[in-house]
């Protein structure tokens, strides 16, 4: 018995990893790269995988970024099961198995804040920045789509309608190597510390910086006025600087 344990330990590790919602998010990510090495031709699409940008906020990280003479092709990976619903305009879509619902972010508004840190990184403009929405896994739209949300290997169909030339091969490469510059490193830590700012920026409460002196802010509230007992951000350098943001 001593020696079945460690197996059997390690199978019911396996079993709790892959149920985690970071492997899920790790392994359609995986599929989509996958998908694109075989059927995207790397003379003309290049690529780059978890891409973290430095922002005014933080940190944005992307699944995938193409980079062709046919535009730049930014992808967020949904891997979900189950049913789909949800429209351009909502803030959050529906995710239905059996008789239970979930919401989540709607993706082209998640993908929409990578577009525009992209457009600052690359000093193009916004026509030439294509959001893609690649849903792998075994889910189902429910309601209709945007063109640009695809299912399996479809968001391949959708970069590739794409055949206007709007980029030189030199210009494609000066993008990559600007991304490969600015970009930061891939690695666990880089991972942990947008996680970490993601949390930050969710959490009402939490510490934030003032984005005109750089000191912190801290939660006040209105001792007078039409606002009295109201919180608020205030600054720890108050009455030198005296700005003020609304918690919410």
């Amino acid at each position: 018995m001593k020696w079945l344990l460690p197996p059997v330990l390690l199978i019911w590790v396996l079993i709790k990893l892959l149920k985690t919602p970071w492997f899920k998010g790790w392994f359609g990510e995986q599929l989509v790269g996958f998908f694109a090495h075989y059927c995207l031709d790397r003379q003309i699409y290049r690529r780059l995988h978890n891409v973290t940008l430095d922002t005014p906020d933080g940190t944005t990280q992307i699944d995938h970024v193409f980079l062709s003479p046919f535009g730049v092709f930014v992808l967020e990976t949904k891997n979900m099961r189950g049913w789909i619903f949800g429209s351009e305009n909502q803030a959050q879509w529906t995710q239905q198995i059996f008789k239970q619902r979930f919401k989540f972010q709607n993706p082209t508004r998640q993908n929409y804040k990578h577009l525009k840190a992209l457009e600052v990184a690359l000093g193009i403009g916004p026509e030439h920045l294509h959001s893609v929405i690649a849903f792998v896994g075994a889910s189902t739209f429910k309601t209709e789509m945007p063109a640009n949300v695809t299912q399996g290997m479809r968001f391949i169909r959708y970069i590739k309608s794409f055949q206007q030339p709007v980029f030189s091969e030199e210009e494609v490469r000066a993008m990559l190597l600007a991304l490969q510059t600015g970009r930061r490193a891939p690695t666990l830590a880089t991972g942990r510390e947008h996680v970490q700012r993601l949390k930050q920026r969710s959490d009402p409460m939490a510490l934030r910086q003032c984005p005109r002196c750089g000191s912190a802010l801290v939660v006040r509230a209105f001792k007078s006025g039409p606002k009295i007992g109201q919180q608020y951000w205030g600054c720890s350098a108050f009455p030198k600087c005296r700005t003020m943001q609304p918690i919410v």
